[in-house]
């Protein structure tokens, strides 16, 4: 018998020292209803990954460079939504002056219309939108699939 080889991506896991704070932002950026699995373990799943959010006791076993909150500064969460400026508006909206807003709804040289902001511990976060031709042709050949795109 052969092991298998299949990989498939199942989360990401932000470490916080606010949970409250940093899943309500992210329930209010994908509308997915947040999973209290314990007091410190929280999933909130979309149709294409989940995001977890857990406080820095989970990962206190990891003795060398100990992941903490609001220490990220190497990665960009990426969500494809059906339309940026929408889901940038309700944000803002939501968040008001608290929004840590990189860049406002602006059209990537790649063809997605892309809204950089901030988690509420920091971490940098794109909302994209394919919208010339070859920006759908580059999404059809990823996971996710978006949801309606042109024929």
């Amino acid at each position: 018998m052969t092991a298998s080889t299949a990989v498939q991506f199942a989360s990401v896991r932000l470490i916080t020292d606010d949970i409250p704070r940093l899943v309500r932002f992210y329930e209010a950026l994908t509308g997915a209803t947040p999973q209290y699995l314990t007091e410190d373990f929280v999933e909130l799943v979309t149709p294409s990954a989940t995001v977890a959010v857990s406080g820095s006791a989970r990962v206190a076993f990891i003795t060398t460079n100990t992941p903490r909150g609001g220490a990220n500064s190497s990665a960009i969460i990426e969500f494809l939504v059906d339309d940026t400026n929408a889901v940038f508006e309700r944000l803002a909206a939501d968040f008001g002056d608290d929004l840590d807003v990189v860049q406002p709804p602006a059209m990537m040289p790649w063809g997605n219309l892309s809204a950089l902001v901030r988690d509420p511990d920091g971490s940098l976060v794109n909302l994209y939108t394919p919208v010339t031709p070859e920006a759908w042709r580059l999404q059809r050949n990823r996971t996710p699939k978006p949801p309606h795109a042109p024929v």
